[in-house]
């Protein structure tokens, strides 16, 4: 069956604390994407810095709800008002490339048997102290070096079914901050026996 990116279902859900010029820039850079995604829905934990205002400017659906109360939270939130088949989660300091969505909907429409799918970092970071840098460019070796079945996932830039995170409950919500809930969710993925890659 040949693919066709024009009818992949998938909702992009962002969870966002103090999100910032950051946040402006995961927008934008979604709003370049080509396939579109069928909807952006972006969830504030908490007031913070008004991120609300950056997702309103943008136009995409926007759910408000108190906080912080960390974003595995947030991300299973958003899941719940989804329409998509498949979840992209994006952190709200990750901006993608125009194809990015387009590689996931190939991975997914040629291995349909794969559950899940995470991006990598790339090789020349958006940020520019030394710190940053480094930690960009180790966990992009890390990406592009590891074995192309995973036993994670990656709550930053990761996509999966929406009927395998139903089941599997969503990400655990007693990660009150940023912690390693997605880790945790991989790690029920592959004890599950859902098969997940890297897409590069």
């Amino acid at each position: 069956m040949p693919l066709s990116l024009h009818s992949f279902d998938l909702s992009v859900i962002i969870p966002v604390y103090n999100g910032g010029e950051n946040l402006r820039r995961c927008l934008a850079s979604l709003e370049k994407a080509l396939p579109a995604p069928i909807e952006i829905i972006v969830v504030t934990d908490g007031e913070g810095d008004g991120a609300w205002r950056v997702a309103e400017y943008f136009k995409v659906r926007l759910l408000r709800i108190d906080g912080p109360g960390g974003p595995a939270r947030a991300r299973n939130m958003g899941a719940e008002i989804a329409r998509g088949e498949i979840f992209l989660f994006l952190d709200s300091d990750v901006s993608i490339y125009p194809d990015t969505i387009g590689k996931i909907a190939v991975t997914f429409q040629k291995h349909p048997h794969l559950a899940a799918v995470f991006g990598s970092y790339d090789d020349d970071p958006f940020e520019t102290n030394f710190t940053s840098r480094f930690k960009n460019l180790f966990h992009h070796h890390i990406h592009q070096t590891s074995n192309e079945i995973a036993s994670t996932f990656w709550g930053a830039c990761g996509a999966i079914r929406k009927d395998v995170f139903r089941r599997l409950g969503g990400f655990d919500e007693r990660y009150k901050r940023p912690s390693i809930e997605d880790i945790e969710l991989g790690l029920r993925l592959k004890e599950g026996g859902y098969p997940v890659t890297g897409v590069s």
